[in-house]
């Protein structure tokens, strides 16, 4: 049938480079990913002076003292990794207390480097460990985030990593207590650092020079956000994790963490306004400079202290400090969840711009954000993401009804060419060249778009891909709840029916895990190409009839609301589907044609 070859050819086209990618490219690609992970740390754990106390504070370019920008190497360490907590006991610390944080500022340095995100864990269970986010250099796992000055002429005496600042008895940050730390150079320089902190993760850092002395001084003032240690990533090009920024006009930068590896530099142009950090899939530390003064962001890597260091920075350009007076400069650092609502709030505050870029909405981002949208509105009214998912579906189908409509009753009429069609194709026998001419005047005299019954799946793959970036990419999806075993709509199905649906205690391989959900959309597939007929030709009828138990197969391992908005969204189809061919008279012969497939399938 020239609709059904017209159907899943579309479907052939779109959707079997992404599934067959997903299953055959993603599975491997994340596995050897993990494996050279794995083999990177422990190269890493036997080379001496890994995970030490380095810091990567930005120096003057020897080139042009007046605009510095580049940064010396790691200082490399010699002592073994240490756990974060036998870290955290033994250096002096301001505690970190709000709603949706907890940690603490070393006084070292006046770091920000143990930060938690109380709202989150590592697991579905409440139970599991909170998510970890910042960790102090000498640990594992070390990540940071790091304020100060470098000078130009390289005389004035200026806090390092190793500067121990000065805080008030009983200190905390909290959403209604900033915290203020001081240290004095000795020299007529006071420097006053106050941190404060909102509900959006948002850290505030105003830095006050006081110059007591009798002689101006210019300094240039830089944040760095620093890594060490290649952390685990999902391997797949669908979502960016690394370093990330956006460089004024230049627009979004986004490096791998293998890329700046071989590169080791990389400098976007100088700007007056965006930003520059790390992102991993669901968290990220962003540095932002006050808009509209000039910075320079830099991407950067080294492995000289044997371990790998990643980092993004900017450096300011100078500001002047004269005899007598006082000056400040007030940058900020998000480092918490990329949460949409959060991130558009941050942007709002700071005016960073693209800054719900952190998200990685993709090429698509015109669809996929309007689509999250839409999702978390009704999400709102609802209270279950899959609910809203389903809703949504039935929002789709209602936008683009006169024109599925249109497409259906165009099958409808091809259906009941069939018999003029197979006359043709009798009368011309094995001449394909005779036979396609006639066909194309009986659809031209009968007034039928062949083509038409692409439209319906060349609709939803926008569609698909979007909502498949929108569960994939959002926190918001994580771990959200739909019915039932279902508890996690962004991770696939956790029912197996290779092992009785949990009754046979074994750990299937990856090709043989089939759940609940993803058995309703292959039914559902199923059902929908059986309301026509099989083609004549038996190669494509064995293709088509193979098609949903290969569908079933791949979307196994896609995030469960997505196989439930496809099985959703096709008994829509098919109601709509007989409807329309219904109301023009044609025969609804679903049970006929499957029981026809099976004869066949017999007589073979």
């Amino acid at each position: 049938m020239e609709n059904n070859r017209n159907f899943f050819l579309a479907i052939a086209l779109s959707f079997l480079v992404l599934l067959g990618w997903q299953y055959f490219v993603a599975g491997p690609q994340m596995a050897k990913e993990k494996a050279r992970q794995e083999q990177l740390a422990a190269e890493n754990a036997a080379k001496t002076g890994a995970g030490g106390s380095a810091s990567t504070v930005p120096t003057p370019s020897a080139g042009n003292a007046s605009v510095p920008g580049t940064a010396t190497p790691a200082i490399p360490g010699t002592e073994a990794p240490q756990s974060s907590e036998a870290i955290l006991a033994k250096t002096a610390r301001i505690a970190i207390e709000t709603p949706k944080l907890s940690g603490s500022i070393n006084l070292t340095g006046a770091r920000l480097d143990d930060l938690h995100l109380r709202d989150y864990h590592e697991e579905l269970s409440k139970e599991s460990p909170t998510i970890t986010l910042l960790a102090p250099s000498g640990s594992n796992n070390a990540y940071y985030a790091e304020f100060g000055w470098v000078d130009g002429a390289g005389t004035t005496k200026l806090p390092t990593a190793q500067t121990v600042w000065s805080a008030n008895d009983g200190a905390k940050l909290t959403l209604e207590t900033p915290l203020v730390l001081t240290w004095n150079n000795g020299e007529g320089l006071t420097f006053t650092r106050t941190i404060s902190v909102d509900s959006n993760y948002l850290f505030r850092v105003e830095q006050k020079v006081e110059n007591a002395s009798d002689a101006a001084v210019a300094l240039y003032p830089y944040g760095l956000v620093s890594r060490h240690g290649e952390p685990q990533t999902s391997g797949l090009y669908i979502l960016h994790e690394g370093l990330i920024g956006v460089a004024g006009e230049e627009g979004l930068h986004e490096v791998d963490y293998s890329d700046i590896a071989e590169e080791r530099l990389n400098t976007p142009p100088k700007s007056s306004e965006g930003w520059i950090g790390i992102t991993d899939k669901y968290w990220a530390t962003a540095l932002i400079p006050p808009q509209g003064q000039s910075f320079q962001p830099t991407f950067r890597y080294s492995d000289k202290t044997g371990k790998a260091v990643f980092q993004s920075d900017y450096l300011g350009d100078a500001v002047g400090v004269a005899a007598g007076s006082t000056m400040s400069y007030q940058t900020s650092l998000f480092a918490g969840a990329k949460e949409v609502a959060v991130l558009s709030a941050v942007q709002a505050e700071t005016n960073a711009k693209n800054f719900d870029l952190l998200i990685d909405w993709g090429w698509f981002y015109f669809i996929t954000k309007p689509m999250f949208t839409a999702i978390d509105f009704l999400f709102d009214l609802v209270g279950n993401f899959g609910v809203a998912i389903l809703l949504i579906t039935v929002l789709v189908k209602l936008l683009f009804f006169p024109l599925a409509n249109k497409s259906y009753a165009s099958m409808s009429k091809m259906k009941m060419l069939q018999p003029k069609m197979e006359e043709i194709k009798n009368k011309f026998g094995d001449d394909k060249q005779a036979q396609q001419k006639a066909i194309m005047e009986l659809y031209r005299d009968e007034k039928v778009n062949p083509l038409a019954g692409c439209l319906p799946i060349l609709i939803q793959i926008p569609v698909f891909f979007s909502l498949y970036k929108v569960l994939f990419i959002t926190i918001e999806m994580r771990h959200a709840p739909f019915f039932g075993w279902i508890q996690d709509l962004s991770a696939p199905d956790p029912t197996n029916l290779f092992t009785l649906f949990g009754l046979i205690p074994w750990d299937a391989p990856s090709f043989l895990i089939l759940g609940i959900w993803p058995l309703i959309m292959g039914v559902t597939m199923f059902i929908q190409m059986k309301l026509n007929p099989a083609p004549t030709d038996p190669t494509q009828a064995m293709i088509f009839n193979w098609m949903p138990v290969i569908f079933t197969f791949m979307l196994a391992t896609f995030p469960a609301g997505l196989v439930i908005y496809w099985a959703w969204n096709n008994t829509l189809s098919i109601l709509q589907q007989a409807a329309i061919m219904r109301k023009h008279g044609v025969p609804i012969e679903i049970f006929k044609n499957i029981k026809d497939t099976f004869k066949k399938k017999t007589a073979s």
